[in-house]
């Protein structure tokens, strides 16, 4: 493409300042050629005056103060009278946002002119929590905002507390890429995050009656974290047909066309780096319809609804996040988000590729794209068709281009979990995706068929289609074919991918292919924002807070067991996070619990397989066991208080029923007064980032319990280690790799392992695994009604037994509550509970999300960190 016009600037006399060239925004910005160009066509003395007029950092507290009044007063129109704590949170996080501002727009132009590789990481969640102390702790002026703010008259906490939380995910896929991206800022790599800018993100949830009700979670009624780019948009085409004929070249050429066009809007959101000049950009689209805000000539007919349907046909792709794909039209919708959100990213970054101009056999060379999941896999199909329709390549070589370029995170080993789109509605929506899909399948096939002559079976099982009634298009394996690197994000994880549901794989490309990248998560967050008082106190015995961005010089820690002042104080911070945690759960449950009950937590999606029903299973039974003890034989009990959070999918029944009986099994509990503070049990509605970074601090045992071999990773258990919480599991996920670094004596593990889970769930369907006789009195309990009406349960209750007990409930029962009694009878110890409890955190230093992304950039994407600009 080529420059854009520049004016000649005069060799002699005094250049006017209306001989300055115009700016012409385009899509992406200028280019580096583009830069230099423009630079060098403007005046000195306008450079010189620019350069004194500038934007400037804050050079104190007062610098602060004076930008959070004057936003106050001018952006807000509030004043000293009636400025109350949204309004002083507006005003400071306006001012914070202007020196983000400043420190991105040098980052980008950084970026450009050195015209380094970068990485384009694709997520459909980005579960961002809230901004404003992210921002000002990784700007590293807290005690500034803080003292600043209480002068005039506010408390930070306050401040902080008005901010809604991003609603752009669910659970621990989208808060992964919000650590990913904190990294990437941090560590100086060049990257930007794509995803969509969902209008109510997932749901706000209710509990109502004990049930789960989903309502609209509108999060972006005051947003000042965003920058519209109105400027910055790509038409999205969805439907329509495709056309073929042959040039004069004699090449046949197809050309997709006739279809409805959607607009994509541009919405930038800054991404600091802690103590780094590095601030990245997460993009995020938003959809509008292309034919303007509504038909005028239908409205100006009568025809008022029909006015705006355009307009909310368009807009429904971004509203909500995971709309319900339980009926046809939420699969075409979920279909469309994903489309939409790829194509507009792919043309983005395709758009500043193409202002290096380079050629593009450089384009791996320059560009990195991860896919976080299955969720953004067209991206594959659609730049093969923007190669071969668009710029003419060859289809070998484009395909070779898109092969170096995508790198597939796989973040699931269920079969069932694995995404899948039928044909006939990808040839509805996307017709000519569809095309270049068979073309690929077939390029692969006939690769496999040379492999594996005659192997039919390994032709049907390596197949994108799937031969089902109607055909379906299997989205992991077009991933994996279509990427040079596929990672699992845990070692158990990626070494059962290799050997159940991508063996085939495996034994087509070889081993080298696939590879593990741990996840990890930022102590930045989860450690330094979520729990400053532990924070402070690591640093006061490290000697500073180089562990944030060094997690592994918590080990130093091991050398202050035997401090009794330092033991002391860190059981003091644990106990002051409890109580917190109480006073909100007395504020919002109603509930009043014991802050020295041990606190036993599970925060995570509902799910079956993350086995939150045998959680409250147990507490069934621990309830029945208390009922039947003496007065004198409840003196000795250690009290406890289960607190649960999490949403279930609006779609998934049996979660919401698992929801139900927890909060079934409170409303008795609760009430009980026989029970008093010996057991408690809240659930706390509406979990998110936010509530995690209270919660999580409170923690002295959280549970990761899934069935073995079916959590990817799990992220929650390494943000509870390193707060100082130990961990009830099972040989899970990165609970193996947990166990690893910190020790099988800091860790309380129970359960089959991932090798028996076949097995297992073989004889239950043989009939040959009576229920465990424990499980079995809790499961009569349930059905005599005292939770509630046992027909309400009647479904959960089947599942271990009609049901084969997929999840090997009753199978692991058993040793779940043996284990919990150890946990008894460690927390009595609180010498030795400490001692765990320090020895945990010292050793959790692999488990930083920065140990991920250099991973990352060695392994998968081959791109190195800038230096920092100044």
């Amino acid at each position: 493409m080529s420059a854009p016009p520049v004016a000649t600037v005069p060799t002699v006399g005094v250049v006017e300042p209306h001989f300055r060239p115009k700016h012409r925004r385009t899509h992406t910005g200028f280019g580096v050629r583009e830069i230099k160009a423009v630079e060098a066509s403007i005046p000195e003395q306008l450079r010189d005056t620019w350069r004194k007029l500038s934007a400037a950092e804050f050079a104190g507290k007062e610098d602060f103060q004076r930008e959070v009044v004057r936003h106050i007063e001018t952006t807000l129109a509030r004043s000293l009278y009636n400025c109350d704590d949204g309004a002083a949170y507006g005003g400071a996080a306006l001012a914070v946002r202007d020196q983000l501002v400043i420190r991105w727009n040098k980052t980008q132009q950084n970026q450009t002119i050195r015209d380094q590789k970068r990485v384009y990481y694709l997520s459909l969640e980005f579960l961002m929590g809230r901004a404003l102390d992210n921002s000002i702790l990784n700007l590293d002026v807290k005690d500034m905002a803080r003292d600043g703010m209480g002068e005039l008259g506010f408390r930070i906490e306050d401040v902080i507390s008005q901010e809604h939380d991003a609603a752009l995910g669910n659970g621990g896929l989208g808060r992964l890429a919000a650590c990913f991206l904190d990294c990437l800022a941090t560590l100086n790599y060049p990257a930007w995050g794509y995803g969509l800018r969902y209008k109510y993100g997932i749901f706000k949830q209710e509990i109502v009656d004990g049930y789960q009700v989903e309502t609209p979670d509108y999060w972006l009624d005051f947003n000042p974290w965003e920058f519209p780019r109105h400027d910055v948009t790509v038409d999205i085409m969805f439907y329509g047909h495709v056309n073929q004929y042959t040039d004069e070249n004699g090449k046949v050429v197809k050309v997709w066309e006739g279809g409805e066009i959607v607009k994509a809007v541009a919405h930038d959101v800054p991404i600091p780096g802690y103590k780094t000049n590095t601030v990245n950009n997460l993009r995020l689209w938003a959809s509008q319809p292309a034919s303007g805000e509504f038909d005028f000539q239908k409205f100006n007919s009568g025809d008022y609804e029909g006015s705006i349907r355009d307009q909310q046909r368009a807009e429904t792709i971004s509203a909500v996040l995971y709309p319900n794909d339980n009926i046809d039209a939420g699969k075409e919708l979920r279909l469309k988000q994903q489309y939409f959100w790829v194509a507009a990213s792919l043309h983005d970054i395709v758009r500043r590729f193409k202002k290096t101009h380079r050629p593009w056999s450089e384009f791996s060379d320059q560009v990195a794209i991860q896919l976080n999941d299955t969720h953004p896999t067209l991206a594959i199909v659609e730049l093969q068709r923007i190669l071969v329709d668009v710029e003419t390549l060859h289809w070998d070589e484009a395909w070779d281009i898109v092969t170096s370029t995508f790198g597939y995170t796989n973040h699931t080993v269920l079969p069932e979990a694995l995404e899948k789109w039928p044909v006939p509605l990808v040839q509805h929506l996307l017709p000519r995706h569809l095309q270049i899909i068979y073309e690929i399948n077939l390029y692969f096939l006939q690769q496999v068929e040379k492999k594996f002559p005659k192997n039919r079976e390994m032709l049907r099982n390596l197949s994108i289609i799937e031969e089902s009634q109607p055909q379906v298009i299997r989205m992991a394996f077009l991933a994996i074919i279509g990427s040079h690197k596929v990672n699992g994000v845990a070692e158990l994880h990626s070494d059962l991918i290799k050997s159940t549901i991508f063996k085939d794989f495996v034994a087509f490309y070889g081993p080298d292919k696939f590879t593990n990248v741990t996840n990890g998560i930022t102590p930045r967050r989860w450690l330094h924002q979520a729990n400053p008082k532990l924070s402070d106190l690591i640093s006061s015995k490290l000697g500073g807070y180089e562990f944030l961005k060094d997690l592994s010089q918590l080990e130093n820690l091991k050398k202050f067991l035997n401090d009794k002042e330092f033991v002391k104080d860190w059981m003091d911070i644990k106990l002051a996070n409890k109580v917190r945690l109480a006073k909100y759960i007395k504020e919002t449950n109603g509930i009043a619990v014991n802050p020295h009950a041990l606190f036993d937590i599970q925060v995570k999606r509902i799910h079956e397989y993350k086995r939150q029903q045998m959680n409250i299973f147990g507490v069934i039974y621990r309830y029945l066991q208390i009922k039947e003890m003496s007065l004198e034989e409840r003196k000795n009990l250690v009290p406890r208080a289960f607190i649960f959070g999490g949403k279930a999918a609006p779609g998934y029944w049996m979660a919401k029923t698992i929801i139900k009986l927890i909060n079934g099994v409170g409303d008795v509990v609760n009430n009980d007064k026989d029970i008093g503070d010996l057991l408690k049990v809240v659930f706390l509605e509406d979990y998110n980032v936010s509530k995690a970074e209270m919660i999580i601090p409170a923690s002295d045992i959280s549970e990761h319990i899934s069935t073995a071999g079916t959590e990817a990773s799990g992220t929650s258990n390494m943000k509870f280690v390193l707060n100082g919480g130990l961990i009830i599991g099972t040989m899970d996920g990165a609970n193996i790799e947990i166990t690893r670094e910190i020790g099988e004596e800091n860790i309380f593990l129970f359960g089959n392992v991932a090798e028996n889970v076949e097995d297992l769930r073989h004889a239950h369907r043989f009939g040959k695994v009576e229920m465990d006789p424990k499980l079995k009195k809790v499961c009569d309990t349930i059905n005599s009604g005292l939770f509630g009406d046992a027909n309400i349960y009647a479904g959960l209750l089947s599942s271990l037994t009609t049901g084969c007990d997929y999840y090997l409930v009753s199978d692991d029962f058993s040793s779940y509550l043996t284990t919990q009694d150890l946990v008894d009878e460690a927390f009595k110890d609180k010498d030795g509970w400490a001692e765990k409890s320090i020895s945990s955190v010292a050793l959790m230093g692999f488990f930083s999300a920065d140990r991920c992304i250099n991973e990352y950039a060695d392994m998968i994407w081959n791109v190195e960190p800038l230096p920092e600009h100044k």
